[in-house]
């Protein structure tokens, strides 16, 4: 008696068919991943800087004649969440705040300084006019959006 038995399953060949088009999928989406992840690291800097501003904008407002908040050892003044002495951290510690005059305007800069690794957006800057900015490799436009 003859038996023939059938065997199920995937040849080595498709397996690898299938290995391949995975890697190919993965070298594509994981740098695109890692981009997603940057940028909404970067809105918390964000959130933090327009925050900020916004409580410039309400120090100024009730306090006129002493101008704004233009120094680090003032920053509680702002009343901001995550505010400890002259240090603000936005709500998650990826980004501190520090506070400065404005060049020649009597306004302010706001800058957030990453508490991670970000080569292309360094440090995210806003001033009292609305001027955003950013250091490193990434143009604003990129390190805003």
């Amino acid at each position: 008696m003859n038996r023939h038995y059938r065997q199920d399953g995937f040849t080595l060949m498709e397996l690898m068919v299938v290995v391949a088009i995975l890697a190919i999928l993965a070298a594509v989406a994981y740098p695109n991943y890692q981009e997603y992840v940057l940028r909404g690291k970067r809105a918390e800097g964000q959130a933090l800087l327009n925050q900020a501003a916004s409580q410039e904008e309400r120090w100024y407002a009730l306090n006129s004649v002493s101008g704004y908040v233009t120094d680090q050892t003032s920053v509680a003044n702002l009343k901001l969440a995550g505010t400890s002495g002259s240090t603000v951290t936005s709500p998650t510690g990826l980004y501190t705040l520090t506070v400065g005059g404005g060049s020649s305007d009597g306004g302010y800069t706001l800058t957030a300084n990453p508490t991670f690794t970000d080569s292309k957006c360094t440090h995210l800057t806003l001033t009292a006019q609305g001027q955003k900015g950013s250091s490193g490799t990434g143009s604003v436009s990129d390190c805003w959006r």
